[in-house]
């Protein structure tokens, strides 16, 4: 075969792709479009403050975060209007700054409990989670006492004061139940941070919604999740004792669909604003180019190579199309700087025609069209919380994530790779977290959601 039809043979591919992809994320915004006015049952402020508080306990797994866990507590616990539940803080042995900063906590708020890791760190997170349930199954048994919600959060969060009492509402009728999570706003000059702004604005309002409607597993977002504590002893009795496999890089995805499929119900609070504010998770992501392609690098080695490995492509075929969406960016992550160079080539002198066959050549303004409409909803999901100034930069905000993602695969595909060939258990790559100033009451930070049509 000559070159040139190596070329053409490549570029066909290279363009199907980029149709069925497109076509793909073009269903999921249809479904959306026409779903997104359907009313959704929002408890009253009544109905809120009047239901039987489930005892609950908040789980937060802590490597190094000394210098973020202090203001954590300080302010969230000061925030939260529910009464009845507890925090269970897993620190390791090796750990000594946050194993000090934890301890004064502890003394400074009686509902916050140190659960010690067995071993030293760094593990997994799950494996951190799995020391905080032992700790709290402990704690139950010295005080008679029954946790029957439980609620994950990190150590970054600012968890909004509805978050429990929420969760606390529809864990009556499901056992798995996710509030929004949101990226803190930034400048339009951090494109890393700001990236995750806009992929967080769209998957919470978008994305999640469509998929839980079309019956999809709901994923779970790693903080901002409450679970019923039953349904997670019967995943617990099935792993000899633990709740999350420790072996797991992204242990919220894996319990997602254990859950579903126990036949657990699932539901995600859709992004509700309240005075002007998201009721919502709200954190910092990384905010350098190089600790977000680590923490990237992460979810695609849990999410697609881990799942891939453990369920396959899932039993029966409800699930599949919810895995290959989940997965595709493997792909799609590796190809997209090149098809970014390809678009503006083609744009720019129309080279493109004297390459492609003539059948093929309809394809190119079709995939496109699909982008620019992918790249306006993304605009006005991002606009929608932190206002349409900020959402200017999303086109520019793509092609850097392109890049960003391209690099994390590659880097997934290596670690993974290399711990198979070793035959190594992959470690909690870990990111720097960062929290707000929190001083005399107040946080510098802006939370509400600027002045946007909505």
């Amino acid at each position: 075969m000559a070159l040139n039809d190596w070329v053409v043979a490549c570029l066909v591919a290279l363009a199907v792709w980029i149709l069925l992809s497109g076509l793909d994320d073009l269903f999921i915004s249809l479904v959306w479009g026409l779903t997104a006015k359907k009313a959704f049952p929002w408890p009253s402020d009544a109905e809120l403050q009047q239901a039987v508080e489930r005892r609950t306990a908040i789980f937060v797994p802590l490597w190094r975060e000394h210098g973020v866990i202090r203001q954590m507590l300080d302010f969230n616990l000061a925030e939260i209007r529910y009464g009845n539940f507890d925090v269970f803080i897993g620190v390791y042995p090796n750990d000594e700054a946050t194993f000090q900063v934890v301890s004064e906590a502890g003394l400074r708020h009686h509902r916050v409990h140190l659960a010690l890791v067995p071993h030293d760190g760094p593990t997994s997170k799950a494996d951190c989670l799995n020391a905080i349930r032992r700790h709290m199954v402990e704690y139950e048994a010295r005080h008679g006492v029954n946790f029957e919600t439980i609620v994950l959060h990190d150590a970054e969060d600012l968890i909004h004061p509805d978050s429990l009492r929420l969760i606390n509402w529809y864990m009556r009728d499901y056992q798995m139940v996710q509030v929004p999570v949101l990226a803190l706003p930034t400048g339009l000059n951090e494109f890393t941070h700001g990236l995750y702004c806009d992929e967080f604005a769209e998957y919470q309002q978008k994305d999640i919604p469509v998929r839980r409607k079309l019956g999809g597993f709901l994923p779970s977002n790693g903080v901002g999740t409450g679970f019923d504590r039953q349904s997670m002893e019967r995943i617990a009795a099935q792993r000899g004792g633990r709740m999350f496999d420790p072996a797991c890089l992204t242990e919220d995805y894996e319990t997602g669909y254990r859950l579903y499929l126990l036949g657990c119900r699932q539901i995600f609070v859709p992004v509700r604003f309240r005075g002007g504010a998201p009721v919502a998770t709200r954190e910092y992501f990384p905010r350098n180019f190089r600790a977000a392609v680590r923490q990237r690098s992460r979810w695609i080695t849990g999410i697609v190579l881990q799942g891939w490995q453990n369920h396959g492509w899932g039993r029966g075929p409800g699930q599949l199309y919810w895995f290959w969406r989940d997965r595709k960016g493997m792909v799609g992550n590796l190809l997209a700087p090149a098809v970014n160079l390809l678009f503006l080539y083609g744009a720019m002198n129309g080279a493109i025609r004297q390459v492609l066959p003539g059948w093929l050549l309809p394809l190119y303004p079709a995939t496109a069209a699909i982008a620019l409409v992918q790249v306006a909803i993304r605009m006005w999901t991002s606009a929608r919380v932190y206002g349409w100034a900020f959402a200017s930069g999303v086109p520019l905000r793509m092609l850097w994530g392109n890049v960003l993602n391209c690099l994390a695969t590659a880097a997934a595909l290596r670690q993974f790779v290399v711990a198979r060939l070793r035959r190594e258990k992959l470690a909690w790559r870990k990111t720097e977290h960062m929290y707000p100033v929190y001083a005399e009451g107040r946080l510098d930070v802006v939370l509400s959601r600027p002045e946007v049509g909505r």
